[in-house]
This record gives structure tokens, C-alpha cells and sequence, in this order.
């Protein structure tokens, strides 16, 4: 009897678990059907948030560049310990600062306690930071009295005309900041406003952005008289380059060119906030651009800054669709501050809103910039 009721437990126990496998399969199938499209779903979220708000596992190939000098370590520590707290402490990019002289163990020392980041110091040569043989440095000091009696900042200034000369055509070649694509230009005592929560670098390649910005400002065409001229007779000359350029209408050239095309309106991206591809740079069309304008002299017989000399370039030779304006970095130098003015980035930023240089109609040229995209 015991036998026979062993038999029938197992039967019944054998039943039930099959009876629950069933059930259990069931269950499998309805939770599968429910569940599958809300992981898609949270799948396509993050698809979306990795592309905007947060960087790959892998970093990018990208820098903060520097150049300063020894006696500005305040002012850029101060840009320093900004960035770390905005933005760097996140994503552990690398600094290159350079200059035109040895940097002291005073300087090094305070500055690789501010950041966890590679750090990285280089000196910039003769080559790079100095008058080329074609210049005639006694015309050159004439041009720079004569500036100087308009009262143009820096008119009589040799290291400032230096610093344009080597941001326009020789920061990118420098053995440090070969190993990286892209970079971000920070000088000292500026301020950065907003907490950044995304990584810009990976935004830019992921977007096919090659020239961010946040500020658009007017030049003293004083101190570029000759430059749009230059620039024409670069284009006439070279045409082989233009052919690999995209046509005005593709392009900003509108951004920076007024009367169809025969004079500068002025307006250029202020690059000591400039966040882009040293792809542009090195190429074979900006070199030959570059190239150029410096045989024409303008760096030192009159002042021609890199923002003219890298905006009128970028206008030229990218796409419209290849520019991006970072409004949710706010960033102020000397008395001009973008501000987002939107009510969604009051939690991330800590600037007025009141104080944003967008909409100057003397000095800005942001409106221009954003005509210049619809046309």
C-alpha cells in the first residue's frame, strides 16, 4: 500500500510540475511581450543621452590648450580650478600649456595640483614665436607708432602680435598637441558659468562639428585694413583650393562677408573661447590660406588677430551645418558674458541672464551668424 502511494504522490507531484512549467512558460511569453518594448524603448533613450549628455567608455583624442605666460599663474588658475569644477573632473582631458619661455617649477607645481588630468608643458620656438625673414621689423615698428596714435589696444604691443601670428598658423603644429583631434582654447581670468554634464568633444565628432564657439564679436577694422583685400587675392590665386571648398551658399561666408562678397562687415568668433577639430587647421587648404596672409605682413605691419584669420577661414572652407554654438556654456572675458538665457539651464548656471552679449547690436554678431545659417 505504502508502494502504491508513493507511485500516486510522484504522479500527482510529476503533474504539478508540469502543470507549473506550463504556467511558468506562459508567464514567459507575457512578460516577454511586455518587457521587450520597454527595454527597446529605454535602449533608444540612452542611444539618444550618449550622444548628447554623456561620453563613451573610450575618451576622445582631445586636449585643453594653453598658451600663457609665467606671470599670468593666478589668472589661470583661477580658469583652471573653473573648468575642473564645471566640466574636467567628469572626464580627465588632458592640459597642453605652452610659452614663450620656460615655464618656472612655481608654475608646474601649482598648477598639476589643480587637476587629476595629464598635464603637459612645452615651450614654444623661435620658429613659431618670432619675426620671419621676409618681415621688415624697422617698417613693422613705424606701423605700430602709427597704431598706437589711434589708440588700438595692444598698437604697440610686439608679444601680442607674436601670439596672433602663432594662434593663426603654428599652435596646432606644435609636437604636443600632435597625439589629439580636437581642442578647447582656455586663457586666463575668464569665467566659466554653467556646470557642463556632457562631454563636448565626443558631441562635436559624433555631430560632425568642426568649429564651436559662444561668442561673436566685431574687429576694429583698424587693425586689418588689408586683410579682406588679402584674402580675395589668396582666393583668385589659388583657385585649386577653392575648388575643394564648399560654394558660399553651402558655406558662412555671409557670416563675415558684406556687399556680395567684396568687403569684411567685421564679425568673427572670438577664439579665446574656441572649441574645435585641429583637422581644419591642418589642412592642406588652411596651410596654403595661412601661408599666405603671412608672406602679405599683416600680422606685424598692421594687427591682425587669429579670430578674424580663423573665423574668415572657417566661414570659407566648412559647411554651415559644421558649426555649433555652445549657448549652454557660459562664459564671460574682460567686460562681454554669454549667458543661456533659456529658463532650463537657471539650475546649471550661475551668471545673470541680464548681462548675456548676444543681442548687443553694436559689438555682437550673433544675429548675423544666425541669418547667415537660414540663408
Amino acid at each position: 500500500m505504502f508502494t502504491r502511494l508513493g507511485l500516486s504522490l510522484r504522479s500527482i507531484r510529476s503533474k504539478w510540475l508540469s502543470i507549473g512549467c506550463t504556467l511558468l512558460g506562459l508567464m514567459f511569453v507575457l512578460t516577454s511581450l511586455y518587457i521587450s518594448p520597454v527595454n527597446k524603448y529605454l535602449h533608444n533613450l540612452d542611444t539618444v543621452k550618449t550622444t548628447t549628455t554623456t561620453s563613451s567608455s573610450e575618451p576622445m583624442r582631445a586636449c585643453f590648450v594653453v598658451l600663457v605666460r609665467n606671470s599670468e599663474l593666478q589668472g589661470i588658475k583661477n580658469t583652471v580650478i573653473q573648468i575642473e569644477q564645471r566640466f574636467n573632473k567628469q572626464f580627465h582631458y588632458p592640459y597642453v600649456f605652452l610659452n614663450d619661455d620656460y615655464f618656472t617649477e612655481q608654475f608646474i607645481q601649482e598648477i598639476t595640483a589643480l587637476t587629476t588630468a595629464q598635464v603637459n608643458f612645452g615651450k614654444v620656438d623661435q620658429q613659431m614665436w618670432g619675426y620671419p625673414s621676409f618681415i621688415n621689423q624697422t617698417h613693422a615698428a613705424l606701423q605700430r607708432a602709427e597704431l598706437a596714435t589711434q589708440g588700438i589696444p595692444y598698437a604697440d604691443s610686439e608679444s601680442y602680435r607674436h601670439m596672433c601670428r602663432f594662434q593663426s598658423g603654428f599652435f596646432f603644429r606644435h609636437p604636443l598637441l600632435d597625439p589629439y583631434d580636437y581642442y578647447w582654447r582656455i586663457e586666463p581670468d575668464v569665467d566659466y558659468h554653467c556646470d557642463i554634464d556632457y562631454d563636448v568633444f565626443r558631441f562635436m565628432k559624433d555631430n560632425g562639428k568642426k568649429y564651436g564657439f559662444n561668442i561673436a564679436f566685431r574687429e576694429f577694422l583698424a587693425t586689418v585694413p588689408t586683410l579682406w583685400q588679402t584674402v580675395l587675392d589668396f582666393k583668385k590665386s589659388h583657385p585649386e583650393v577653392m575648388k575643394q571648398l564648399p560654394s558660399p551658399e553651402d558655406s558662412l561666408w555671409n557670416f563675415v562677408a558684406s556687399d556680395d562678397g567684396l568687403s569684411y562687415n567685421s564679425c568673427h568668433f572670438w577664439t579665446n573661447f574656441e572649441i574645435a577639430s585641429l583637422d581644419l587647421w591642418r589642412s592642406n587648404e588652411y596651410l596654403k590660406y595661412f601661408n599666405y596672409l603671412d608672406r602679405a605682413g599683416g600680422f606685424f605691419y598692421e594687427r591682425w588677430g587669429d579670430a578674424p584669420v580663423h573665423s574668415i577661414a572657417a566661414a570659407m572652407m566648412l559647411k554651415k551645418d559644421e558649426f555649433h554654438f555652445f549657448n549652454d556654456i557660459g562664459y564671460r572675458h574682460t567686460a562681454y558674458t554669454h549667458c543661456p538665457t533659456e529658463p532650463i539651464y537657471r539650475d546649471k548656471c550661475s551668471c545673470n541672464p541680464a548681462d548675456n552679449f548676444d543681442y548687443d547690436p553694436g559689438l555682437s554678431c550673433y544675429s548675423i551668424f544666425k541669418d547667415a545659417l537660414r540663408r
